[in-house]
């Protein structure tokens, strides 16, 4: 009899290999890739999000799963090593037969895995916010383009009310996804009349931990107007950085740095006193008060106990990646159900106008052309408790724009990713 039923089913599996059936569909689970960093200088910042995803598969199991079937993850990690993610996202989708992918933070751990997804026609959804100049139809982008961070941030900086800056120091790691942000922003500044001589930019790599130097000579750049510090910097590298900042006395008040990748998580590990009054831009914080927010981080508060998640258990912490990645796996069910499969082209074209309620307090948006979403954009400063409070926001969600207008030649770019990226 066993014999017999598992020739039945390796007949049957033929068979369906022979129609074209998606493996995702042959199984009694969908399959989840989950491709974030677990190791390395990049878990600081990734290891919440793979636990989100986790979390967000658990509450739609909880909810009937997708078109009747439960959601299976499937989490590899990448341990911080860019070739590796390559590497693991050909064995999601060739080996495991995930239907979808989520995951990368950095921009050069996306760039690593698209060609992958492209040749494999794999979908992946990015969470976190970059340096844009890039689309392509296999690509969801649910964190912010620089027009949904960067330049808001650096406009509140210039007005009376954020301080009214003069000169600016981009300051980030060395990688793709700061030097193009900020050659965006040194573009944005110039034709808003700021002297290069007033643009002063550094890099350090990976993992840097000595900045002593550098802060010194951000309080020198400062004595010759008023200074803004935009930070770009990734990773636990964060945590020395703050900590310089504190042990050298640069206060918010006589140069406010605002950051782009550092938020609730990243300042757990900070001794965040001295470090009051300085600024982060994000399309979410935790301490925004709205009912749907109050539920989501009681939901992940329990869920954090739940499975003993260490760190989270005593002081839980929701933040924007977090967020972008809790809609992008809700809105993506919603489109396989539109769509009655996993197929990728087919998710693609129900992905289009999907809406969902956001924590942040607004109805998230999938732009129906350009793979993005509609997104607030607040600036907050940090509180002695590691939180933020909100300063400035903009009246509503903004629509992204991929393709900065201050990089020559964007304005000839398409808005839909159609084929490869660009």
């Amino acid at each position: 009899m066993q014999r017999r039923f598992t020739l039945k089913a390796i007949t049957a599996s033929v068979a369906l290999a022979a129609l074209g059936a998606a493996p995702a569909f042959a199984a009694d689970t969908i399959k989840v890739g989950v491709l974030h960093s677990l190791s390395g200088t990049m878990a600081i910042s990734e290891t919440a999000l793979k636990d989100m995803v986790l979390m967000s598969i658990d509450d739609i199991n909880k909810h009937g799963g997708v078109m009747g079937k439960q959601l299976e993850a499937v989490v590899v990690d990448p341990a911080s090593n860019w070739p590796l993610f390559a590497e693991k996202t050909k064995q999601l989708l060739g080996q495991d037969k995930v239907a979808v992918i989520f995951g990368c933070w950095t921009s050069v751990s996306r760039k690593s895995v698209l060609p992958v997804l492209e040749e494999m026609n794999g979908l992946l959804f990015y969470p976190v916010q970059y340096e844009g100049e890039e689309l392509s139809k296999n690509v969801f982008y649910t964190g912010a383009a620089p027009n949904q961070q960067a330049i808001p941030a650096v406009d509140y900086l210039m007005s009376k009310e954020g301080g009214g800056a003069k000169r600016w120091v981009l300051l980030g790691t060395d990688y793709v996804y700061p030097r193009t942000t900020n050659k965006i922003l040194r573009a944005y500044l110039k034709s808003k009349g700021v002297k290069d001589s007033d643009i002063d930019e550094k890099y350090t790599p990976f993992g840097h931990s000595d900045y002593q130097t550098i802060v010194a000579d951000i309080k020198k750049f400062s004595a010759g107007g008023k200074t803004a510090v935009v930070s770009t910097i990734n990773g636990d590298s964060n945590v020395p950085f703050y900590k310089e900042l504190g042990n050298a006395g640069l206060k918010a008040k006589d140069v406010p740095v605002v950051a782009f990748s550092v938020g609730e998580e990243e300042l757990r590990g900070v001794d965040t006193k001295p470090l009051v009054g300085h600024l982060a831009a994000w399309n979410y914080f935790m301490s925004i008060k709205n009912p749907t927010n109050a539920a989501w981080i009681k939901q992940w508060s329990d869920y954090a106990k739940e499975k003993k998640i260490p760190g989270q258990m005593d002081k839980p912490l929701t933040n924007d990646p977090m967020e972008a990645t809790w809609i992008g796996i809700h809105m993506w069910k919603q489109a396989v159900e539109k769509a009655k499969s996993t197929d990728t082209d087919k998710v693609v074209a129900a992905m289009a106008g999907q809406t969902f309620t956001a924590p942040s307090g607004i109805v998230s948006k999938m732009d129906e052309k350009n793979h993005h979403l509609h997104k607030s954009v607040f600036i907050g400063e940090i509180k002695a408790d590691g939180q933020f409070n909100v300063v400035w926001k903009t009246p509503g969600p903004v629509k992204a724009k991929p393709w900065s207008p201050y990089i020559e030649g964007n304005d000839k770019k398409p808005d839909y990713p159609a084929g490869k990226s660009m």
